[in-house]
Formats: structure tokens, C-alpha cells, sequence
């Protein structure tokens, strides 16, 4: 019987694992100004679900006596450390996770005060949801629209507009509607369009955070919970091409060659064919190996190891991607910068341009406008001070690969360090590469030699060779339609020449059979050659790459 009781316990077990396993997550994250209460509000909704253990609630419970906030201070759930207990203040970012019989949270309670803008943009930078808070008797505070604006930049795509402290307006449904008024009209300013949710809470007495308010009968939407449980939540990060930053060579004897990393998007399965950067080879993947043994599919986040069926010269910081959908590779462009350190962005200064695993040399050789948080309209600008945004042109001592930061968080994402000091100096969201002028080649830029990626940026293709037997006519109609997309194409009946190593889209009319049944019309094949180069990723479609400068 005794056995019989285990083996109903263990099922139950493995029965709620697989029901936590199968709910999503969501990541928010809580901005506003200095005192608003964030910090209190996540002390609510912990303790109102029935998330904090006993022992959390007697700690807390001691540590509020004396205080003002009530027999529980709620806000002591996530400011931890002694100095933000002393000043009644968020320092640091406090991460917290919960759950309910809906989804599953993980909360970054960050700091209001200007000084920790910081720490505000690191704890929304993974977020899919934003909890703004507003303090009712204060109304719309400078670094409420700041920390709105920089989770705008971090692509955030839904927010909760919490207009707190309710109780003390009176429960006033008239100062309500007036903030909403005013921050709609402010939101409705941003570049991009977020889903924004309104709703008056207490987060003191609880009103809106977990259950609906009977103090507030003039508002019918749901609570803050209720909200979280059910808004939309779209992983982008697997939606997103695949990108695999090395880590690390492993190479424990002669027999193994395998690369290190993060998958930091997108998916990738043993066959695959991808590209490395910087060299621009092509390879297809073997295998997937982790601790645990090889797996059939790695997803984001997922740490592995890939080793390939080429033996290819790569090394930590540079990137394996997909051959369908190629990074773009640039050393100038446009991005989007908040300004960390008290000393100004000084744009005669060399910066360290840190991006995915890869640390490169780098200039703002322009600032392009600063952002006014109050209006949001572009102002003319020669410095960023600290905690200012702009976008700024940044130019890198060599290419670097990336995506849009609104395509790919993690590769379109950099910070700027100070070689001298090593201080995080700006957190950067890539906008997109700076067009390359053709005319304009300077003996800088010249210096070294042409890399395959650098070769991919330029022409939107990989090197190939397609055999198309004897017929010479298709070979010139394949290769004017080629040459009208820019591509980098030539006709030869050498078999010898190297297709990977130059880069070139290589015609051959010889006695060598195609590679593939094509029709006897000859425009018809022409656009069944260009069909497969697109599809097997040789041959990029016009929006997938932008040429950078210097490319």
C-alpha cells in the first residue's frame, strides 16, 4: 500500500512539473518617477497572489515597525539591499518571479531617481510588458515620460499605465482621466505604437492590483493582475532568423572542433546551412552537443555546442547564422543612444564598441539629433550628457554584423565603454546600417583586405558556381538579370575557378550537366536559377542586407 501511496504521489508530481513546464512567461518590468511606487505595488501583487513565503513576510513584518507604510511595508518585498532600506528608495534592479494557475512572471522592480537611468534600461531590456506608474496627486513627471520613452526604445510593445495612490486624490475619477488624456497625448508622439492599458490602483490599500476596487465602481476594466494574466505574449526571440555568437572554440583533441555560445535567436537543427562571420563561409551544421548529449533542435535561449561539416577558421566573437537570412555587416551606423556616465559623449573620443561577444574600436562621428523628453522633438545637439537619448552615427575600426534592434534585440543591441576607465558609458539600439556611398573611398577605409562578408554586404550574395551545361544564351540572360541586381556575376567554361574564395556568382557553359532540371525556355530557367540561389540563401533577397560605409 505504502508503495502504491509513492508511486500516486510521484504522478501527481510529475503531473504539476509538466503543468508549470507548459504555462508562458512573461518578463515586465516597472518604470516611473521617484516615488511613485514601484517598489510597493510589486509588494502587493507578491503578497495579495500568495507569493511570499512565511519566513519573507515575519523578516518584513519586523523590519516595518517604526516605518509609515502600515503594518507591512510592502516595498521592503524588493529593496533588499540596506541603503535602499535606509533612504526608502529603489537603488539597484530587484528581480523577482511568481506565478499564478495562468503564466508565469519574472519582474524587474528598477530605480526612478534620474542618476539610476541606468539601471532603469538594463532591467527593461529583456521586458515584453512595461508598468508605468504615475503618481496621482503628482501628475506627469519629466522622468515619467523619459522612462516611457526608453522603453518605447527598448521595444517593449505593451505598457500599463498604473496611475497610483488613488486613495490619496479621493478616489477621484476626474484626476484620473486627466492623466490619461495627458499621457495618451504624449505616447501618441512615439515612433512606435505599444499597446498601452490605463487603470487607476492603491497599491497602499491594494485597489486594482489583485482585485477589483470597490472604492473605484466608475472604472470597468480588469485589475493589474487580471491584465498581466491575459495580455498577449509573442516570443520574438524564436520568431527571429538564427544567430549564434561564439563563445569559445572547444577543441579537446584532434578529432573534435566544435564552437561555444548562445543561441540568442531564432532555431537551428543538425543539416542547417549557415554562414560564418567575418569570413562569409558557408557550411552546413553536424551536430548539436550539449552535456546532456546531442540534441535534434537548439532554440533560443539555449546554450550548445555546433560543430559543422567544414573545417572553417572561427574563433570567439564572430557569428554563425543563417544562410536564409543573413545579419547585415557594416562598420558605420545609425543607433539610438542613452547616455550612461556624468562625463559627456565627447565625439573626438575613441569608444569600445561592445556588441554580442565581439569588442571592436569605435567613433560617434556624428551626432544626429538629441531627443527633448518633454516633446520629444529633435533638437540639434554636439554632446549627450548623461541620461540625455539621441541617435548618433557610430563607425567601427572594422565591420561588425547585426540586425535592426526592432528585428533582433540581442544583435541589434550594444553598449560603449571607456577604454580608460572601462565604465559602461551609453547602452545603444542599432537602427540600421549607413548606406554605402560609392563615390566616396577614402585610403582608410582601403586598408586591409576584402573579406568574403565584407563581399556579401556589397553584392547581396554568397560565391557559387552553377553549371548550366552548353547553353551560352541562358548564360547571358542569367547573367544581365544577375548584373541588374548588382550582383557580382561572370561567364567562364573554367571548371577550376573558385567560386567560395572570390566571392563571384560563377556562370559555367561547359560539357558539365546542369546542376538541376531546368525548362528549355531559356527566360524560364533564368528565373528558376534565380528561384534556388534565393532559396538556398546564396542570393538575398533587395531588403535583407544594407551595405555599410567602408563596405
Amino acid at each position: 500500500m505504502a508503495a502504491l501511496a509513492d508511486n500516486a504521489l510521484a504522478f501527481d508530481i510529475e503531473t504539476f512539473l509538466a503543468q508549470e513546464q507548459a504555462k508562458d512567461l512573461l518578463r515586465f518590468t516597472t518604470a516611473g518617477s521617484v516615488d511613485d511606487g514601484k517598489s510597493t505595488l510589486i509588494g502587493r501583487l507578491l503578497y495579495d497572489s500568495q507569493n511570499v513565503y512565511e519566513d519573507q513576510l515575519k523578516a518584513v513584518t519586523k523590519a516595518s515597525v517604526n516605518r509609515s507604510a502600515g503594518p507591512i511595508d510592502f516595498s521592503l518585498l524588493t529593496d533588499g539591499l540596506r541603503a535602499e532600506r535606509e533612504q526608502g528608495i529603489t537603488i539597484d534592479v530587484a528581480y523577482r518571479y511568481f506565478a499564478t494557475a495562468r503564466r508565469k512572471f519574472i519582474i524587474a522592480d528598477t530605480p526612478g531617481h534620474e542618476q539610476y537611468t541606468r539601471n532603469m534600461a538594463t532591467g527593461a531590456s529583456t521586458a515584453e510588458l512595461a508598468i508605468i506608474l504615475i503618481d496621482a496627486r503628482n501628475g506627469i513627471l519629466p522622468q515619467s515620460r523619459r522612462h516611457a520613452y526608453i522603453a518605447s526604445l527598448l521595444g517593449i510593445p505593451n505598457f500599463a499605465i498604473a496611475v497610483n495612490k488613488m486613495d490619496l486624490v479621493e478616489y477621484d475619477e476626474a484626476v484620473f482621466r486627466a492623466i490619461e488624456r495627458e499621457f495618451s497625448k504624449f505616447l501618441g508622439l512615439l515612433d512606435t505604437t505599444p499597446q498601452v492599458y490605463f487603470l487607476p490602483i492603491s497599491a497602499l490599500e491594494g485597489d486594482n492590483v489583485v482585485r477589483r476596487s470597490r472604492e473605484m465602481s466608475w472604472f470597468e476594466g480588469p485589475s493589474l493582475l487580471e491584465f498581466l494574466e491575459t495580455v498577449p505574449v509573442l516570443d520574438r526571440v524564436r520568431a527571429a532568423a538564427f544567430r549564434f555568437p561564439v563563445q569559445r572554440v572547444v577543441r579537446p583533441d584532434q578529432t573534435f572542433r566544435g564552437y561555444a555560445g548562445q543561441v540568442v535567436s531564432g532555431a537551428v537543427r543538425p543539416g542547417d546551412v549557415v554562414v560564418a562571420f567575418p569570413s562569409g563561409q558557408r557550411s552546413q551544421v553536424q551536430s548539436i552537443e550539449t552535456f546532456d548529449g546531442p540534441l535534434l533542435e537548439a532554440i533560443a535561449p539555449m546554450s550548445v555546442t555546433l560543430t559543422l561539416e567544414d573545417e572553417l577558421d572561427i574563433s570567439r566573437g564572430d557569428m554563425i547564422a543563417s544562410a536564409r537570412r543573413l545579419p547585415e555587416v557594416a562598420r558605420q551606423f545609425d543607433a539610438s543612444v542613452v547616455w550612461l556616465n556624468e562625463q559627456a559623449l565627447d565625439p573626438a573620443k575613441t569608444y569600445v564598441v561592445k556588441h554580442t561577444a565581439q569588442s571592436v574600436a569605435g567613433e560617434v562621428k556624428a551626432i544626429k539629433h538629441r531627443v527633448n523628453i518633454t516633446t520629444l522633438e529633435h533638437e540639434p545637439a554636439e554632446r549627450l550628457e548623461m541620461n540625455a537619448i539621441g541617435v548618433v552615427r557610430i563607425e567601427t575600426s572594422r565591420p561588425i554584423y547585426f540586425d535592426a534592434y526592432s528585428a533582433n534585440r540581442t544583435t541589434g543591441s550594444f553598449i560603449l565603454l571607456d577604454p580608460s576607465t572601462n565604465a559602461t558609458v551609453g547602452a545603444g539600439m542599432i537602427l540600421s546600417a549607413v548606406q554605402a556611398e560609392r563615390a566616396r573611398r577614402t585610403i582608410e577605409l582601403k586598408l586591409g583586405r576584402v573579406t568574403a562578408a565584407e563581399r556579401i554586404a556589397r553584392y547581396r550574395h554568397s560565391g557559387a558556381t552553377m553549371a548550366l551545361g552548353r547553353r551560352e544564351q541562358l548564360a547571358w540572360l542569367l547573367e544581365r538579370k544577375l548584373f541588374d541586381r548588382g550582383c557580382s556575376v561572370v561567364i567562364t567554361n573554367d571548371t577550376d575557378l573558385d567560386a567560395g574564395a572570390t566571392g563571384l556568382l560563377v556562370l559555367l557553359v561547359s560539357d558539365q550537366e546542369s546542376d538541376f532540371e531546368l525548362p528549355l525556355d531559356d527566360s524560364l530557367a533564368a528565373d528558376e536559377v534565380i528561384r534556388r540561389l534565393e532559396e538556398s540563401g546564396i542570393l538575398l533577397p533587395d531588403e535583407s542586407l544594407t551595405g555599410g560605409e567602408g563596405i
